[in-house]
């Protein structure tokens, strides 16, 4: 079981950020030969990205949903997040292949979807939990003075835990 971090936390990010939520849902529960196949495909795509630093992703959580399951996934840049949907030699591209095919098979028995943030600024809290969420995939930091409250967190974006750039010393 993971560790509960004591207090209030927040995360530390500079630089590029995108969150991008991807996920099936299960349109004919009776269907698994339709639908268990695709959930099936998400697991070695995250091993792949999770084994190579330079792939760009940080970290993910995998919920569940009335409709099925789906990912958060926190991404260094869009560049790399298309590099590796588009690339030929990685699983990505092999397995949408593979549910275009199911999915003209079964129609309408899953579904396939996806949002992508490219993120200006981002504020978090989490108190008396685990690492989790965007601090997992950035840094998690203490909630300083400074940042007790949402907006002042939101206003600093990026870098929460250190004041802005013109009240640097």
């Amino acid at each position: 079981m993971a560790s509960i971090n004591p207090g209030r936390m927040t995360h530390r990010h500079d630089g590029e950020l995108v969150v991008f939520h991807i996920g099936m849902t299960i349109n004919k529960w009776w269907r698994p030969d339709a639908w268990l196949p695709v959930f099936g495909e998400m697991g070695p795509m995250l091993r792949e990205l999770s084994m190579d630093p330079e792939s760009g992703l940080l970290g993910f959580t995998m919920l569940f949903g009335a409709r099925g399951p789906y990912l958060v996934q926190y991404w260094s840049s869009l560049e790399k997040l298309y590099a590796y949907a588009s690339a030929p030699t990685q699983a990505h591209r092999p397995a949408w292949t593979r549910f275009n095919k199911r999915a003209r098979k079964a129609a309408g028995a899953v579904g396939i979807w996806h949002e992508t943030y490219l993120v200006d600024r981002a504020e978090s809290i989490f108190v008396a939990t685990p690492t989790m969420g965007l601090p997992r995939a950035t840094a998690i930091v203490p909630v300083g003075s400074r940042h007790d409250r949402a907006a002042a967190r939101a206003a600093d974006g990026r870098t929460p835990a250190r004041p802005p750039a013109d009240q640097a010393q």
